[in-house]
């Protein structure tokens, strides 16, 4: 079985504008890079993000699949695989049951890839996707890049049981490292 990182895309890979998407401000966050080459050597990696813009009629899937593209190139031009996006496109009123924190996508990557959840990590910087991790059975991360920094105390006041808080990536990798051993 393989371990894996599912790993929440704006404000966690890339800088988040919102829903302004345009390729010219799609640009990764300071460590990322450096983070997934650490991590690389032992996990596969999923994106699963909610796009609720989609759905709320902001802009249409095609402009995110464009930036998802410019997203992946960068990561690819650093030979930085991500096996397969996820993408749930519905705003939160619709009640999906594809949006974080549901465990819908993570489950199919386990049948898909043949992942090994107890073993994996849900990075991101909200809330849902820490719920999204302990809902499939994962460890998670939460980053306060992003939106981290202004959902901190929902975490705290909620008491949501983060395995990792970590200021960056690449805290954050270095960290999911010294947990594993290595391994």
């Amino acid at each position: 079985m393989k371990k894996a990182i599912f790993l929440d895309r704006d404000g966690t890979i890339n800088v988040d504008i919102g829903y302004e998407f345009s390729l010219e401000k799609c640009k990764l966050l300071p460590g990322v890079i450096e983070g997934l080459k650490l991590l690389e050597k032992y996990y596969v990696f999923f994106i699963v993000t909610n796009q609720s813009g989609i759905g709320l009629g902001y802009y249409p899937h095609e402009t995110f699949v464009e930036f998802n593209e410019c997203v992946l190139e960068k990561l690819g031009a650093q030979d930085i695989k991500i096996l397969k996006t996820y993408c749930c496109p519905h705003a939160k009123e619709e009640k999906c049951d594809c949006r974080k924190p549901n465990k819908k996508f993570v489950l199919e990557a386990r049948e898909e890839f043949n992942v090994d959840l107890k073993n994996s990590w849900v990075i991101g910087d909200h809330p849902s996707d820490v719920l999204l991790g302990i809902n499939a059975g994962c460890r998670t991360v939460y980053l306060l890049t992003g939106h981290g920094a202004s959902h901190l105390d929902d975490i705290k006041e909620k008491n949501i049981r983060v395995t990792i808080i970590a200021e960056n990536f690449l805290t954050a990798a270095k960290e999911i490292l010294k947990r594993n051993n290595g391994e």
